[in-house]
């Protein structure tokens, strides 16, 4: 079977391709480096194949980041799977991030530069703080996210994990997952 006849026949591993060739490039090379013509040849396709996908390099981009925080969510969700308590959102929100910042802080670091990540990244949250305001609402686990955020904007802005390592960064995942359950007034 030729590959154009995969491509036909599963139209979303194509996309799913030009979206990992597209989050390589911008790691390997930067941001200005994902165009058109180097997405598709990453992907093995032409730019037309990539048209049919995404309308323009900008399309493209957000839905890299898109598909970041469609891998966020999926962390969070599957912590929340086990957890329904006070700060269940925090919890996972927390293991999400330093889940993150280990595996996947390259990406999320070159594309959170991007102009309109961090609209995406400010819509997202806003939902999901809105979704889980009666479990996750009061300024002590505000607190605990912040300092989540802290750990991985070191990551972005150092375009390197914090250099805790071993028992120093489970040493700081507990803490603050602890935190998350302390009973304190709301």
């Amino acid at each position: 079977m030729t590959s154009d006849a995969v491509r036909k026949r599963n139209p979303e591993a194509l996309r799913e391709r030009l979206l990992q060739a597209a989050a390589a490039i911008a790691v390997e090379q930067g941001i200005q480096a994902v165009t058109i013509q180097a997405v598709a040849q990453a992907a093995g396709v032409t730019k037309g194949g990539l048209f049919h996908h995404f309308a323009s390099k900008d399309d493209l981009i957000q839905a890299v980041i898109a598909h970041q925080l469609s891998a966020f969510d999926e962390i969070i969700d599957t912590a929340l799977l086990t957890d329904s308590d006070r700060g269940c959102f925090t919890r996972a929100y927390v293991a999400a991030i330093f889940a993150l910042s280990e595996a996947t802080a390259p990406v999320s670091i070159t594309l959170m530069a991007e102009q309109g990540a961090g609209q995406q990244w400010g819509d997202w949250i806003s939902a999901r703080l809105e979704q889980h305001r009666l479990t996750d609402a009061g300024s002590d686990l505000t607190v605990v996210r912040l300092a989540a955020d802290g750990v991985w904007l070191w990551d972005l802005w150092n375009g390197k994990p914090l250099e805790l390592v071993g028992a120093e960064r489970l040493a700081l995942f507990n803490h603050l997952i602890d935190a998350t359950r302390r009973e304190t007034s709301r």
